[in-house]
């Protein structure tokens, strides 16, 4: 059985980590470089960083935070946010990032995922999917860009779909509903597309306890699971949480 993975996610605005619930209400919470090379040192499998206000407002990535977060850790490390052409993923790759993710870029731009799929390899191309229940949909769930802002037209399980087709290498599921409510990921969401595509699926949006991830692996089919709160607010270590999987038989790299 394939290894799951813990994946610590670092949302940034204005060179900060920040954190919020449903997209909502963000506070800072300490230096993103910092926590990095912190969570590396505990045994995270890998990182993500999100320049969460990148596509609302405009703007191209800080790339300057990338470099210094990529100088200080040695584990996969994915960077999204403001992301909108070729050039954009290779000054991130440049900066030290193995993986690059597109969310709203790709939703109004779907070439960019084939693109960047036969530029830099479809193992580099990582699509955010920020996702909302809607009753209107054939799924039940709807597709929202622009760091949760703006719904658009798509049903969320054609999407995924179709990321898979254009080249995706690997999708991060994020339950705008569940995020940040500490009341675990949704799983009925993560078990329909991690079972409905042939690539990896991040769960994201949710994570409490570690209960949650062991839920996720097993009840919701997820290859990986995103944490944020619970390292960075709740107390939670990245090995606690990998000794607490291990118990449970979640097939785990401590």
């Amino acid at each position: 059985m394939l290894q799951k993975r813990i994946i610590v996610c670092l949302d940034v605005r204005d060179g900060k980590t920040t954190k919020g619930i449903k997209f909502k209400g963000n506070i800072d919470i300490g230096d993103p470089v910092r926590m990095a090379e912190d969570y590396y040192r505990q045994g995270v499998d890998e990182l993500v960083f999100y320049d969460i206000t990148a596509s609302s407002e405009k703007r191209g990535i800080m790339i300057d935070v990338v470099q210094k977060v990529a100088e200080k850790i040695f584990i996969p490390f994915s960077v999204g946010g403001g992301i909108r052409t070729l050039e954009d993923m290779k000054k991130v790759i440049l900066a030290g990032a193995e993986k690059v993710s597109v969310n709203s870029a790709a939703v109004l731009d779907p070439d960019i995922i084939s693109q960047g799929a036969s530029h830099f390899g479809k193992q580099c191309i990582v699509v955010g999917m920020d996702v909302a229940a809607d009753k209107g949909k054939p799924s039940g769930y709807g597709i929202v860009i622009n760091g949760g802002r703006t719904p658009v037209d798509l049903d969320a399980f054609e999407w995924a779909k179709k990321v898979e087709s254009l080249g995706a290498g690997e999708i991060v599921l994020n339950s705008i509903d569940a995020d940040g409510t500490k009341e675990g990921y949704e799983l009925q969401l993560t078990k329909m597309i991690s079972e409905g595509v042939g690539i990896p699926v991040v769960a994201s949006g949710g994570a409490g306890t570690p209960r949650h991830l062991v839920d996720v692996f097993k009840k919701g089919s997820a290859d990986a699971a995103l944490i944020a709160s619970m390292v960075h607010i709740d107390g939670y270590t990245v090995e606690g949480i990998k000794e607490f999987l291990k118990k449970e038989d979640i097939p785990i790299r401590l």
